[in-house]
């Protein structure tokens, strides 16, 4: 694709960046009035960009086929005689001309700056009442003390608010010298409430520290300033803090690929390998997303993202209540992703991915290395033994990793997409990092989580993902594509069709209309999206895939509640919706602030879209009048995270997986032709005794990987012809 015709779902270049902020200026008439919020591609919509992705697929692309314009979407806050009017508008950036501009409603809170996050601290330790509040501790000599900016949360009914942020107050321990001392170990039980627009406190609220049979509220301070931190509490993580020897038995494990990767990823976002193709862009709120994902050339998804997670915690105790983040909605992953580093986040041969994000001027900001590709071993992808002859046949399940981390304040999220040699993806999302932590008086135990370390408690709370896969099943037509529910479901003992009960049946209800649907494992329910004009020339049955997700503990917050209210999409598994351009968060545009999500999933399902080349005659949970459109799904999925003494002071990283996997997509397993090869720098561990004879220096030889075919023990067969010595092949 060449520069003057760049591809559409490219990423907007420096320069077009830099045509959208001179635009935006001049249409308010100075640079001095304006906070960029961001700049970012807007995306073509679906209608216009298919035919020329068709095209594209086809072979038939030219410089003159028709292409959609390239347009910048600019959010921004005008700032007018102190009043801060939040504004939404798109530039052609070809034309540079402004298409449109508008203001958005005052409720509507949109997603906090890196600026304004890195703001709270001064705001914090410049206000009086701030000082004030902190007067009512005492801290051992050489703490220092931060502030760890969080959402507001979800207001109350009688609070009008204006755009306001909240903090996690802690000390810091500065006697070691280093600034990675871990801060979360020492919790301060005050939370600053700011005023953004303004710069100012509102407030500072007390929090409670009881434990189990103590009240909800905070206790009132005495005259005599509390000490805090005067028991030792040691909970390092950084290797030269930490007390405890780093192991010395791990030997180097290392990835090589000599000839290089098998992929290649070219500089406007298209990625190739195997019989993969898609297309890979980056936005502020999302992180990686990936377009246009084919396999053998057929088109399998449009648009695959992680669209919203929430992380609501269940401590009842006020202002916890409030205690409630969207970590895409309101601050953006993609504003928080690492910038990753050769040979510790990815191993072996990889590809490094830059984006381009903005500062509060709208200049262009670099995003250096925010996504890692690379491929990597995941067992076995088949095998079989011929028991006859014992002649074995197997390969190996090579993936491709596209991964992005992201660090929002304590937690860290590792997500990744995975391709494999078979057909098929997983969406994967790992959680690790440091708990959010409270403080809890020392001896006491809590009903709201579990204390992991002296006057330290863990709360109890949830991580709940929505993923959103916009498919289109071997078709680039709005109308082929199709959702199935499929189940497996017992049969009871009839004489004639089931005489010893063993038979079960496969129901399948196709979709029609939008819908929520829930897990049910015991009946083996799934979802398959189809081609509903193509069937597979083996089975009969519809080309398509299937999808698998965790059938995991969803919002636990009663659905009346603020919190259940703001998050309506964590109460299903599944989400069916129509296809409308933009509407790509499961909790609504805007998060930030919500008392209920406007725009989410529900809303969606509300409206009634249907699907098919017919109206059905009902238009189920939503009951509206919507309009014919294609499917798009929703994944839910959550972490239920009772915190372990073992998560503390780093937790273990969680791992949950969404599978997309052919289904009747092909002809046979899609995978027959992957080598089934020998690794040849694979080698033999002696046991015990060999290898003490090694270090005793006596020879060291490592027995062929095909030898315990003709012997019993290792003693036996580390002479078997073939053997290794120091790794390398030598014959009898």
């Amino acid at each position: 694709m060449s520069s003057q015709h760049p591809h559409p779902l490219r990423e907007l270049t420096e320069s077009e960046i830099l045509v959208a902020r001179e635009v935006i200026i001049q249409h308010v008439g100075s640079s001095d009035a304006i906070f960029f919020r961001t700049i970012h591609l807007n995306e073509p919509a679906k209608d216009e960009l298919l035919p020329f992705l068709q095209a594209e697929h086809d072979g038939t692309l030219t410089d003159q086929t028709p292409r959609p314009a390239r347009l910048a979407f600019v959010e921004y806050d005008k700032i007018q005689a102190g009043r801060v009017e939040f504004t939404q508008a798109k530039v052609d950036v070809q034309l540079k001309k402004l298409l449109s501009s508008n203001a958005v409603k005052p409720s509507a809170q949109p997603a906090f700056t890196v600026a304004e996050i890195n703001a709270l601290q001064d705001i914090c330790m410049s206000s009086q009442m701030f000082k004030d509040a902190m007067s009512e501790f005492s801290l051992p000599e050489g703490f220092d003390i931060t502030v760890d900016p969080w959402p507001y949360g979800g207001p109350e009914e009688t609070e009008t608010l204006t755009r306001t942020m909240q903090g996690l107050v802690f000390g810091v321990d500065t006697t070691s010298g280093n600034k990675d001392s871990n801060h979360y170990a020492y919790p301060i039980p005050i939370i600053p409430v700011v005023n953004w627009d303004t710069k100012e406190m509102i407030r500072v609220d007390r929090l409670a520290t009881g434990g189990s049979g103590d009240g909800l509220t905070a206790e009132l301070r005495g005259d005599t300033p509390k000490a805090l931190f005067r028991s030792p509490r040691t909970a390092e993580y950084v290797p030269e803090l930490i007390d405890i020897p780093q192991r010395t038995d791990l030997k180097p494990l290392n990835v090589i690929q000599p000839e290089g990767p098998s992929f290649r990823a070219h500089s406007d976002g298209l990625v190739e390998w195997q019989k993969w193709r898609f297309r890979l862009s980056f936005t502020f709120r999302e992180g990686a997303v990936l377009h246009d994902i084919c396999y053998e050339n057929r088109p399998i998804m449009y648009r695959l993202s992680f669209s919203e997670m929430t992380v609501p915690y269940g401590d009842p105790r006020p202002p916890y209540h409030r205690k409630q983040a969207f970590d895409l909605g309101d601050v953006g992953v993609g504003r928080a992703a690492n910038n990753l580093e050769l040979g510790c986040d990815c191993l072996g041969a990889i590809h490094y991915f830059d984006s381009l994000l903005v500062g509060p001027d709208g200049m262009p900001s670099p995003a250096k290395s925010v996504v890692c590709l690379h491929e990597q071993d995941n067992g076995i992808l088949w095998k079989h033994t011929n028991f006859r002859t014992s002649r074995a046949a197997v390969t190996r399940n090579r993936e491709l990793v596209v991964q992005f981390i992201v660090t929002l304040a304590n937690y860290e999220y590792v997500f990744a997409y995975k391709f494999d040699l078979a057909g098929a993806i997983a969406i994967e999302t790992r959680a690790t990092g440091i708990m959010s932590v409270v403080a809890i008086d020392e001896g006491k135990s809590s009903d709201y989580g579990n204390v992991v370390g002296p006057g330290i408690l863990a709360q109890n709370h949830q991580h709940i993902f929505a993923i959103r896969m916009d498919p289109c099943m071997d078709s680039y037509s709005a109308d082929a594509t199709a959702v199935v529910v499929e189940e497996s479901h017992p049969r009871k003992i009839e004489p004639k069709t089931n005489p010893f009960g063993n038979l079960y049946g496969i129901h399948r209800t196709e979709v029609k209309h939008a819908t929520w649907i829930d897990a049910e494992p015991r009946l083996n329910r799934a979802i398959r999206v189809e081609n509903r004009d193509k069937t597979n020339p083996i089975s009969g049955k519809r080309v398509g895939y299937k999808l698998i997700a965790p059938a995991t503990q969803l919002m636990l917050a009663d659905p009346e509640s603020t919190m259940a209210m703001r998050a309506r999409f964590a109460r299903h598994n599944y989400w069916v919706t129509g296809y409308r351009d933009g509407e790509l968060w499961a909790a609504g545009e805007f998060t930030n602030q919500s008392r209920v999500d406007e725009g989410g999933v529900s809303d969606m399902v509300e409206r009634g879209d249907w699907f098919g080349p017919e109206q059905p005659e009902t238009n189920g949970q939503g009951g509206g009048h919507g309009r014919k459109s294609s499917p798009v799904v929703w994944a839910v999925f959550g972490l239920t995270h009772n915190p372990r003494v073992e998560d503390w002071p780093v937790m273990p990283a969680e791992i949950h997986q969404v599978h997309f996997r052919p289904a009747d997509f092909s002809t046979s397993n899609p995978a027959l032709d992957v080598p089934s090869s020998r690794n040849k720098t694979s080698v033999l561990v002696p046991c015990c005794d060999q290898r003490d004879q090694v270090a005793n220096g006596k020879n060291h030889v490592q027995q062929d990987p095909a030898s315990h075919l003709q012997g019993d023990g290792a003693d036996a067969s580390a002479s078997q012809a073939g053997a290794q010595v120091n790794g390398k092949e030598r014959s009898g």
